[in-house]
């Protein structure tokens, strides 16, 4: 009789990159999984004595990583990609964005899109995200359907927007449905206070997110002084704030008590000393989203990390970056700031999950952590030796090498074949969506 404990799946790379301990790549070795969970991880040889499969899966010139985590994000906008970018920011979104997603962001809008969104993060290895979408019920409940892991932005206005009326019914509706998932594993949900939004407003998030032990998260571009942005902007819109501008941003969170822990900034690209000194002391987390930034008018510039690892990266919208990719975030953000591809690859993964607050969760290969992996083939890349594996995969690899991912254990892709979703029906949403939007715009 054998002795050997079952588990749910052992997989078995050429690769192994747990991300903690840093700067660790481990050759021939294996990780059982077991509930949805990582139960063990150590040389192959001996995983397959210890244990006994459901499914053995080995991948002979792929790489085993935590999943990725996209900090930032608004994926209902993948049915948007394809928009003409034009900086600055304020300009882009009033023009071009904002009239589409008035006339557009109903709740099937928000489904779809959001359902695109996922299908193209997952085939790109990404296992959860930070979203910020108008109708944030609908997004939630994409991603419940897809078995998905994500962060789901709780928008604050004082104007009218599609979610609510004013700043009262905002948090009036971001409590009910906080109820709604405060127990969920996989759904956590925050605070996004939005363009022009007024002090009292911020004091007022600031107190509702203190109640519930909520996170928040912010733009530095529309949370410039009232004073300094000109009077409010409609929901949504961002201001084209310039360093100056973003730096009185990150001061006007302190002065009102919100740059604090469990405060996440957005936008960090150029800020100075200042800045990066003020987040690091009061302990707030900052996100990066490169590639759609430097789209959107940011001087280019190093990425600067504040103290401890509470920096992840982001892809921001869709519509701006081209693609929820990062891969490639990652590989920018390495070439601006001159950065290792280890540690691009931690900010990917564990520095992303960080800021999210679920380092205790995922966000790297350890025991009794969620299963959220995703394999990538480096097949042809010159990988040979095991210390270059990160290198090759910043530098070198592409989304479209990702041949697996896990959501908590469960396979989301394989072989490269997404899993979950009709890929037919996903294909004829944007054509079908740009002709609605267009027919909408011309009435």
């Amino acid at each position: 009789m054998s002795t050997r404990q079952s588990v749910d799946l052992l997989i078995e790379p050429r690769w192994l990159l747990p991300i903690a301990p840093a700067n660790t790549v481990l050759e021939r070795h294996a990780v059982a999984l077991a509930d949805g969970r990582i139960l063990a991880l150590g040389p192959a040889a001996e995983l397959q004595a210890r244990f006994l499969p459901r499914e053995r899966l080995v991948r002979e010139r792929h790489a085993l990583l935590p999943g990725l985590v996209n900090a930032h994000t608004s994926a209902c906008h993948a049915l948007l990609r394809g928009l003409a970018v034009r900086a600055p920011r304020r300009r882009w979104l009033a023009e071009t964005l904002a009239p589409l997603g008035q006339r557009g962001c109903g709740a099937d809008f928000v489904r779809d899109g959001t359902r695109l969104g996922i299908a193209a993060m997952l085939r790109a290895g990404i296992t959860c995200f930070a979203d910020l979408a108008p109708l944030p019920e609908e997004s939630a409940r994409a991603v419940a359907a897809a078995h998905m892991r994500a962060a789901i932005a709780l928008p604050v206005s004082d104007l009218a927007s599609p979610w609510a009326e004013g700043a009262s019914g905002h948090l009036a509706r971001a409590e009910a449905l906080w109820d709604e998932y405060r127990s969920d594993s996989r759904i956590t949900l925050y605070f996004a206070p939005r363009a022009g939004v007024s002090d009292a407003t911020l004091i007022r998030v600031r107190r509702v997110a203190d109640e519930l032990e909520a996170r928040i998260a912010v733009q530095l571009t529309e949370l410039a002084p009232a004073s300094a942005a000109g009077g409010a902007l409609p929901d949504g819109v961002a201001d084209a704030a310039p360093p100056a501008r973003a730096g009185a941003a990150v001061q006007r969170l302190a002065e009102l008590g919100l740059l604090r822990p469990g405060c996440r900034v957005i936008g960090m690209l150029g800020c100075d000393t200042r800045e990066l000194a003020l987040l690091a002391h009061h302990g707030a987390a900052v996100i990066a989203c490169p590639q759609a930034e430097l789209r959107l008018g940011a001087t280019p510039g190093p990425l600067a990390l504040p103290e401890g690892h509470r920096t992840g990266l982001g892809s921001d919208s869709p519509a701006a970056a081209g693609a929820c990719d990062l891969l490639a975030e990652a590989r920018l953000a390495a070439l601006l700031s001159g950065w290792s591809a280890a540690q691009a690859l931690h900010l990917a993964t564990l520095g992303g999950a960080t800021t999210l607050g679920l380092a205790s969760q995922i966000g790297s290969i350890e025991p009794g952590k969620a299963a959220d992996l995703m394999c990538i083939d480096l097949e042809g890349s010159d990988a040979g030796q095991a210390a270059r594996v990160p290198e090759v995969i910043v530098f070198g690899a592409t989304r479209s090498q990702v041949s697996d991912v896990w959501t908590a254990g469960r396979a989301a892709v394989s072989g490269g074949r997404l899993l979950l979703f009709d890929e037919t029906e996903l294909a004829e949403l944007p054509a079908r969506w740009a002709q609605r939007l267009a027919l909408q715009v011309a009435a």
